[in-house]
């Protein structure tokens, strides 16, 4: 059983993987299953070297997983529950206040 200090730290862990979005859309490309580090460059229209940073980042926060095949690395979502939870969150209606501006001078989700 997790712990509240765990959960806290599941939480942070996938906020700041969450938080970026170039590691958001890889996030969603391995929801769709496994891929490779070249093919989500080429998907997502990233540099192979920009996309290896993101999976660094993604497996150090403990959300993928990387299964060497051969020459090459395929990467997925590290649990089933993380996959089901991440499809149920893009499912879910956020209550946005119009009238109160984001905090976050960099965010786009505003515009």
């Amino acid at each position: 059983m997790l712990t509240i200090a765990s959960r806290l730290d599941v939480m942070n862990r996938l906020g700041r993987a969450m938080a970026d979005p170039t590691r958001s859309r890889i996030l969603l490309t391995l929801l769709d299953g496994p891929s490779y580090p070249a093919e989500l460059a080429q998907d997502l229209d990233l540099t192979r070297t920009n996309v290896s940073n993101h999976l660094t980042c993604l497996r150090g926060c403990g959300l993928i997983v990387a299964t060497p095949e051969g020459r090459r690395t395929r990467y997925e979502i590290a649990d089933p529950h993380l996959t089901r939870g991440m499809q149920q969150l893009l499912e879910s209606v956020v209550a946005v206040d119009e009238g109160v501006p984001c905090m976050d001078e960099k965010c786009e989700c505003c515009e």
